[in-house]
């Protein structure tokens, strides 16, 4: 599976798209220092940043740009078609390209989210910590959802923009039922369980079902992505 990882990577890492993987914590990081220049680098301010920079908008880009990144344009370009004509359990497949893009999310969502904390308020009340936890959480359920996005339809960057945007953002914003089926809030109720700040106010998704959530939406994700690649054949069309 190794080959299938390094094929992965560089479906990312090797096409314009890793431009935007590192624009997004680069941009994150200099809002910190900034913040801290201006003087502004206490929790309130660390915690508006994560929560609506961090977490709201840089992890579900990022989450769809790795997510959507290790296999849909393979699928586009048909070069996939050499991939499911090897002896590998399609399954296989979806796992490695799963974990691809999670540890991705890790090295440039969860490891930013912690330097930009840290660089405002340190180690204080948990928030660089919480965060990093939190984004590293919610991006593993990012990377499965956009995975099999990628694998089900030719329009995953639109659907997943949609959802992230409009769904997370605006619905979830000013629905609170909604906030249930929000990736991003069940990442907000990780990064709360180890903060002790008293400007994080208490997310309204509660902590066991974020992570019942963040399990099923993993494991259900990828699982689905192996099936759907059952169903692939050798022309490449379904």
């Amino acid at each position: 599976m190794s080959t299938v990882a390094g094929i992965s990577y560089r479906m990312v890492i090797g096409r314009r798209r890793i431009w935007l993987m590192v624009l997004l914590p680069a941009g994150l990081i200099a809002l910190a220092v900034l913040l801290r220049m201006l003087g502004s680098a206490d929790e309130r301010s660390a915690l508006m940043l994560m929560q609506i920079f961090g977490v709201g908008t840089m992890l579900p880009l990022l989450g769809l740009i790795a997510g959507t990144g290790v296999i849909a344009p393979e699928i586009d370009d048909g070069t996939i078609v050499h991939l499911l004509s090897k002896p590998i359990s399609r399954p296989a497949i979806a796992i490695t390209k799963f974990g691809v893009a999670a540890s991705l999310l890790a090295l440039f969502g969860a490891l930013p989210a912690f330097a930009a904390a840290y660089l405002l308020v340190g180690m204080e009340s948990g928030i660089a910590f919480g965060f990093a936890v939190g984004a590293f959480a919610g991006g593993v359920a990012y990377a499965a959802l956009f995975l099999l996005l990628g694998v089900i339809t030719k329009h995953a960057v639109a659907i997943g923009i949609a959802y992230a945007l409009i769904w997370e953002s605006v619905v979830g914003g000013f629905v609170p039922g909604a906030r249930n089926f929000s990736i991003q809030q069940w990442a907000q109720s990780v990064a709360f369980q180890f903060n002790t700040s008293g400007f994080f106010t208490k997310p309204s998704v509660g902590i066991g079902f974020a992570l019942i959530a963040i399990a099923i939406v993993t494991v259900g994700a990828v699982f689905w992505a192996g099936q759907r690649l059952r169903s692939f054949t050798l022309a490449g069309e379904e």
